[in-house]
């Protein structure tokens, strides 16, 4: 039986998957889906993440490997921090990068998958690059496949794009895009697109299985994702709950990343019908039950609504010229599924009024979007693998 055990593991397809947050835990938490469901598909699976240490995240089911922690200087990506909030400097992106490739060698991975890059983490590029060069050279070279989101930030430089043109071609084999390409084609945020069309392949959306029933019910959900850029939009959801009728019942999560000061501060300012929480794990479960979502517009959010079928408000993120979720938002507006209120236009006087105006309309529009995109990749993965 021992025997029949090892053989079992050592004859799995391993895959090896480089994942990098830097503001908020979307791609940590849609890399960690996939990641489980590639196990459950057969794979041995190792995630590299190299971002400040998330509870839960990248779940038990894989084989996780921590670079030392960076994260984003600032909401405008500018500038690189240690897990101090120090710049890191030429040593620091060495250790990183030797820590990368020397995993790399241990683990002999059939299957290397990075997140976003080469359509983003540029600023990641000084320890990739080497990376990616190993992984090329490697005899027998593994299947490189970039996973990324349905709608990418849209560039001010067009060189950038060629440059993520001329990677793809290098070092690429397929181009995974976690997306229903009813609702986002990957030639709405990529100019490019045509010259890696024969890479890519649609996944459906990564959103998480149909959640159990809730075991609390609330009427409004606000949630600010990881909590690094939502202080607004909690702030301005307290100040809604103190002025709209007090029979409605609240949950806020602001999530892991919201400084203590401000959570302390929020706090102390909700008022009684208000519950306030840092993370649920059951979020998915109170949207199934809540009147109302309010949120900003993040991939992994919206999938979660989605799949809960309830009303939402929406909030994009638009800092820092970032661009995805507005154009995620407009999408779900013009399909009947969300109101949205601009990040420039928060208030709590115009949360209050969307608010209002959200729970007041009817049960939102069906959708036919594919949620599956986790299986899904998991059963590409399989098949290109078979097929080499």
């Amino acid at each position: 039986m021992a025997e029949e055990q090892i053989m079992d593991v050592t004859t799995k397809k391993r895959v090896f998957f480089y994942v990098q947050h830097l503001l908020g835990i979307g791609h940590l938490a849609r890399a960690s889906r996939i990641g489980k469901a590639l196990v459950a598909k057969g794979f041995d699976v190792t995630m590299v993440t190299g971002g400040r240490p998330v509870p839960g995240f990248p779940g038990p089911e894989v084989r996780n490997i921590t670079l030392p922690a960076i994260a984003a200087g600032d909401a405008g990506f500018k500038g690189l921090v240690d897990a101090t909030g120090n710049l890191i400097d030429d040593d620091f992106k060495a250790i990183r990068r030797d820590m990368l490739i020397a995993a790399f060698r241990d683990i002999r991975p059939d299957i290397v998958m990075t997140e976003a890059f080469p359509f983003g983490r540029r600023q990641v590029r000084f320890e990739l690059l080497p990376f990616l060069d190993e992984v090329i050279a490697a005899r027998p070279k593994p299947l490189v496949v970039a996973s990324l989101r349905d709608l990418l930030q849209e560039r001010a430089k067009p060189s950038q794009d060629e440059e993520t043109v001329g990677y793809v071609k290098q070092y690429f084999d397929r181009v995974l895009v976690h997306g229903d390409p009813n609702f986002a084609r990957i030639e709405d945020s990529f100019p490019l697109h045509e010259a890696i069309a024969d890479k890519v392949i649609y996944t459906g959306l990564v959103a998480a299985p149909p959640p159990p029933p809730p075991t609390e019910n609330f009427d409004i959900v606000v949630s600010a994702g990881g909590g690094a850029v939502g202080v607004d939009v909690i702030r301005a959801a307290v100040e809604s709950a103190k002025r709209l009728p007090a029979d409605l019942s609240w949950c806020m999560i602001t999530g892991p990343n919201l400084p203590q000061a401000d959570f302390d501060a929020i706090a102390a300012d909700a008022p009684a019908h208000v519950k306030l929480f840092r993370f649920r794990q059951d979020f998915a479960s109170l949207l199934a039950g809540a009147r109302l979502s309010v949120s900003q517009a993040g991939y992994n959010t919206v999938g979660d609504i989605l799949r809960a079928g309830c009303r939402c408000l929406l909030m994009p993120f638009t800092a820092g010229g970032e661009t995805e979720q507005a154009a995620r938002a407009e999408r779900l507006e013009k399909l009947g599924r969300a109101f949205v209120l601009s990040q420039a236009a928060l208030s709590a006087g115009t949360m209050i009024v969307a608010i209002e105006r959200a729970l007041a309309s009817g049960t939102p529009a069906e959708h036919k979007l594919d949620l599956d995109g986790a299986n899904r990749t998991a059963e590409i993965l399989h098949n290109l693998s078979a097929a080499r």
